[in-house]
């Protein structure tokens, strides 16, 4: 049967809220998660649908439980702006909000959605998304028995509010604690399908005994010592900035990760031994090598099913730098030696925590480096010797770094270097060696 003019009209402007609605998610998932890849982009839009489909295809099945646990996964996966952006869009565009839905669970699941985003977003770890799974649906069941039960009378005066049953707001209430703790059962397999970087998934991956941080303290103790203490000062400049704590602190135990396919050539690796790169005497092999360490890193990252957040740390913590001294060594023995065929390949830092980290690195060595007399205004100017190279190469360009956060960055390094460059009292021992 042909649609009618009335009908095609409802359809089209039906067709054209839900595009426009996409979009604007899109929009702002884009805003708060530059990198969003096109499976994040789908999940989001397949929730909505799929949201909207079981409110038309289940009757009987509660608001609450449509709304919410799909605000948990994008809360933690994307974060709290593009869950609340996705749960307003998901009322708005609501099918059935008309006079067959009770406007107090209305108002009861909007607000269990906008907590839930939130806190979604904050959660550090599998034990706290428990608690949110478990209090939740008990504040839904608690706020309905004090709202829903009570409003009788109102059910008879105004025929669009519709009260409901001891029984129905029980099982509406424990149908959401089943699927809220279902959510976080299967919220690992959404991290590997969809690249969701959650920061329980951070936590988890910043555990020292997962086997790949193992076999780099292992095989690599030098590369290890010197990750944990990047570690310290890229934490603490993303703590005074405010940037992402729990990223910059997993993306810098990894940075480094490819020196484990020749372990000895860098360094600090080599406990004074000979060092191979003089043995080779090539620098144009040696930069080659130095180059290897980026992209065995990322291929160590696809094997270990890294998230792309904490993979783009190998790469951009070094950028396009010039390695400098294989540079010069080139130089020596042919003058027209192009620097382009000494630079990584990059990209250069496109976030604020990667390019903490490519200042953290810089700064390491030349903070431990310092005499144990140094004072505080000669780190400060050794800081901001490295940081303004940096600058001046272009390397931080991408990063969306101010001049006040810069200033915040010297701060926190210095902090460290005080921390950890702190004197022992020497103990006075008698001949027997024995404290005194």
């Amino acid at each position: 049967m042909p649609l009618t003019i009335n009908q095609f009209i409802s359809w089209a402007l039906t067709f054209l809220e839900v595009i426009l609605s996409c979009a604007v998610l899109i929009f702002i998932s884009k805003k708060e998660n530059p990198f969003i890849n096109s499976r994040q982009i789908i999940l989001i839009i397949s929730l909505l649908l799929i949201s909207n489909w079981a409110n038309l295809s289940f009757e009987n099945i509660t608001l609450l439980a449509i709304i919410i646990p799909p605000s948990l996964i994008i809360s933690q996966g994307m974060g709290t702006i593009t869950a609340l952006t996705w749960v307003a869009i998901a009322f708005i565009s609501w099918p059935n909000l008309n006079n067959d839905t009770n406007n107090y669970l209305i108002f009861i699941t909007f607000i269990c959605s906008i907590i839930v985003s939130i806190l979604g977003g904050r959660i550090r770890n599998r034990a706290q998304s428990l608690q949110i799974a478990i209090l939740v649906p008990l504040g839904a069941f608690l706020s309905q028995s004090l709202l829903l039960t009570n409003n009788i009378q109102q059910a008879k005066d105004f025929e669009f509010t519709h009260s409901l049953t001891s029984k129905e707001i029980f099982s509406n209430s424990l149908l959401l604690l089943f699927l809220m703790l279902g959510t976080i059962i299967v919220m690992p397999i959404f991290e590997s399908v969809f690249g969701l970087t959650t920061k329980s998934r951070l936590l988890e991956l910043s555990d020292q005994e997962k086997p790949l941080l193992r076999k780099l303290s292992i095989e690599a103790p030098g590369t290890f010592e010197h990750t944990l203490l990047i570690c310290s000062l890229a934490e603490e400049a993303a703590r005074m900035i405010g940037a992402d704590i729990d990223l910059i602190k997993t993306g810098a135990l990894y940075h480094d990760i490819g020196k484990l396919h020749a372990p000895n050539w860098f360094i600090e690796n080599q406990e004074g031994s000979i060092n191979p790169h003089d043995t080779l005497d090539d620098p144009y092999q040696s930069a080659k090598i130095l180059q290897n360490h980026v992209d065995q890193g990322l291929i160590y990252a696809e094997k270990y099913r890294l998230p792309k957040p904490i993979a783009n740390f190998i790469p951009e913590h070094q950028g396009t730098l010039k390695m400098g001294y294989f540079f010069h060594k080139a130089k020596e023995k042919c003058a027209s030696t192009s620097e382009r065929e000494f630079r990584y390949k990059g990209p250069i830092p496109q976030t604020k925590e990667t390019a903490i980290l490519m200042l953290a690195d810089g700064c390491e060595a030349a903070l431990r480096a310092l005499d144990i007399n140094a004072n505080d205004s000669e780190a400060i100017k050794t800081i901001s010797k490295i940081i303004s190279s940096r600058e001046d190469d272009g390397q931080l360009s991408n990063s969306n770094l101010s001049k006040a956060e810069f200033f915040l960055i010297k701060r926190a390094f210095l902090n460290v270097w005080k921390r950890i460059r702190h004197r022992r009292i020497k103990y006075p021992t008698s001949k027997n060696n024995t404290f005194s």
